[in-house]
């Protein structure tokens, strides 16, 4: 009984060691999107809290933050934004009660829209960012791909 047991399991390892000797060929096609959304924000920046000793200098300051904050706003609808809170108790008193928010991503393509004065002390710059551009520069650097067809031989 035992020798028919031993053949049975050879038999089986024999058969199991077959498939690995086929060998295959992959095809690979490259995956676009069906659409590409357009994105757009808005970032704000007061003038006269810039430091600077002119009205120039403080203007020119409060227009690189603006466009800074409208890079922000642009990350935060790509990637999200990270919240944390944290709170503290005392004798089931809460004493102490904290929230942080931070953002982080690379954007590519953005566009400037328009950078304006917004009334007295408010600067303020658009950005757009396409996403068809944001595809066409992710697939000049990273190829996607997908399995097209699997040939066996």
């Amino acid at each position: 009984m035992n020798a028919k047991i031993g053949i049975a399991f050879a038999g089986l390892f024999g058969l199991s060691a077959c498939s690995s000797v086929f060998e295959k060929q992959v095809e690979w096609e490259y995956v676009q999107p069906s659409s590409y959304p357009v994105i757009k924000a808005v970032g704000y920046a007061p003038i006269s809290a810039q430091p600077g000793a002119t009205d120039s200098t403080k203007m020119l300051l409060a227009i690189k933050a603006s466009k800074l904050d409208a890079y922000r706003e642009l990350t935060e609808q790509v990637y999200g934004q990270k919240i944390g809170g944290n709170q503290s108790l005392e004798q089931f008193v809460l004493t102490n009660t904290q929230l942080k928010s931070s953002v982080q991503g690379i954007i590519r393509g953005a566009e400037v829209v328009k950078t304006y004065p917004v009334g007295e002390d408010t600067y303020a710059t658009e950005l757009s960012l396409d996403f068809k551009k944001v595809y066409d520069i992710y697939i000049s650097t990273a190829r996607p791909k997908r399995i097209k067809d699997v040939h066996y031989f």
